[in-house]
């Protein structure tokens, strides 16, 4: 009789053992093939930072703008200085911006100890000042006119703007505009929008107080004229360089 079991028989006797025995008969094998196989190393790949539906709705395109705006890419900017609403034990009142230029971000008071947090550049001109003032004026996608010493230094790059550069994407206003006042008086300090997102949370070469569009967009709608603004500005007030002004993302046209 011949030592091997045709296929066929052997499927059935196989089959019929008891589940036990099936496993112990297939140990010994499934033990060979783990030692005997040389594991090859696992290749991950990363999805990047985990960015929350809320956020991607938050940061989204905007097309019924004027000039429809692109989403936010989320991926190039820390997301500590996401909006959000957090705990701000404050004397100020309600509806008051608080600006804390050392730690980049900008609260709008709320009730019970709230406030909304928004992320912020700081450029120089943002660093040469603090105290208190108002909201004098509101700007949706405002003009922007640089200024002499500006075109002076680079005249090749703004000197096609000496007339003032049209409300748009490309515009570093942005898409909202806050003027602050005091009194009668213009402080040249603006909170505004800016083309460049990745700038959020650092200090920056110019302009004021910056915001991602779609954060000043939101602000820019929460606030009346009249609201009353605190500037902090706990370290050294940066003061010009002979020759240097700061107020190169502020001239723009007072008359929108």
């Amino acid at each position: 009789m011949s030592a091997v079991m045709p296929a066929a028989a052997f499927a059935v006797s196989f089959f019929d053992r008891p589940l036990k025995r099936v496993a112990a008969l297939l140990m010994p094998l499934l033990l060979a093939a783990c030692v005997g196989a040389q594991q090859q190393p696992i290749e991950t790949v990363s999805a990047g930072p985990h960015i929350s539906a809320q956020y991607l709705a938050m940061y989204g395109e905007r097309p019924n703008e004027e000039f429809p705006l692109p989403a936010t890419d989320l991926t190039e900017v820390d997301p500590r200085y996401l909006r959000k609403e957090v705990s701000y034990p404050t004397r100020e009142q309600p509806g008051t911006i608080v600006v804390d230029t050392d730690n980049r971000f900008l609260y709008l008071v709320r009730e019970n100890g709230r406030a909304i947090r928004y992320g912020i550049g700081v450029g120089k001109q943002g660093m040469s000042w603090r105290g208190r003032a108002s909201v004098g004026r509101k700007a949706a996608w405002p003009r922007w006119t640089p200024t002499q010493a500006m075109i002076a230094r680079d005249p090749e790059k703004n000197g096609p703007w000496a007339g003032g550069m049209q409300p748009g994407l490309d515009n570093p206003l942005g898409a909202r505009a806050l003027y602050l006042y005091q009194g009668s008086r213009d402080t040249l300090y603006r909170i505004h929008g800016t083309n460049e997102p990745w700038t959020i949370g650092q200090s920056v070469s110019s302009g004021c107080i910056r915001m991602f569009n779609q954060d000043i967009i939101d602000l820019h709608s929460r606030v009346p004229t009249g609201s009353n603004v605190v500037v902090l500005n706990r370290g050294q007030l940066l003061v010009p360089e002979p020759g240097e002004v700061f107020d190169e993302f502020t001239s723009d046209d007072a008359s929108i």
